[in-house]
């Protein structure tokens, strides 16, 4: 049977930037769905222990003293969300993420700031995974498409609803949603796939994204770089 119709859980982080290995979380939520029908939320608010930028307090409407007042330790929120991610790996669940190179890479980055047991060490010393990302599916099925490719441009183009952009619960049920739209417009790319398989074939698709961005970059910059790894980036650190 199709995961189309199995149990899918929609990760998002709000951060206090864009780079990965420096940002912290301020807010995350998983959303787990049977069908695409919500069965259980849980969601988490963080007091990073830096201040939260103007620029990401706009975007995702938290500022430093709401997250100092009434956000939980970071530490705290990077174990649970993480040990909650783990449950559903190791039972097989997909977890699906939109961009998951930065949401996974920055948890990532999280737990070694605390010196917590890293997503391989608690699973057993393999890569998280199942993972679905929307955004590296979307850009190998219709690689022409021009345009952003944000969530926001993903919802409009699959016909998915977004009510309140840049809050985590909003962001993680939008992406499981866009993740089922794939699947059921590309059923032999996407949605026929064992879950396992269409993991290791974002793994590809991504780095091809990946090299062909960098190749087209250094066109202006000999030196650009762009990390091809997929779903977390082995160079943060």
């Amino acid at each position: 049977m199709s995961w189309l119709h199995d149990t899918l859980v929609g990760f998002d982080l709000e951060t206090t930037g864009t780079d990965p290995a420096e940002s912290r979380i301020v807010t995350a939520a998983l959303v787990e769905a049977e069908g695409g029908e919500v069965v259980r939320e849980r969601d988490w608010l963080a007091d990073p222990g830096v201040a939260i930028p103007d620029e990401a307090a706009a975007i995702h409407g938290i500022v430093t003293d709401r997250a100092v007042a009434e956000g939980r330790p970071a530490a705290e929120v990077a174990e649970e969300v993480a040990a909650a991610l783990c449950e559903y790996w190791r039972a097989g669940v997909p977890v699906v993420v939109f961009n998951a190179s930065f949401d996974l890479s920055l948890l990532s980055a999280e737990l070694r700031r605390y010196g917590l047991p890293s997503l391989e060490q608690r699973l057993g010393g393999r890569a998280p995974g199942p993972v679905l990302d929307p955004l590296a599916v979307d850009r190998a099925v219709d690689r022409y498409r021009k345009g952003s490719r944000t969530l926001q441009s993903a919802c409009a183009v699959y016909g998915v609803e977004l009510a309140d952009a840049h809050r985590a619960g909003s962001d993680a049920l939008a992406a499981l949603h866009v993740a089922l739209a794939l699947g059921r417009k590309y059923p032999q790319e996407v949605g026929g796939l064992d879950p396992a398989e269409l993991h290791t074939r974002q793994v590809g698709w991504y780095a091809a994204w990946a090299t062909g961005l960098q190749e087209w970059l250094r066109k202006k910059d000999p030196h650009a770089v762009v990390n091809v790894d997929w779903p977390t980036r082995a160079a943060v650190s």
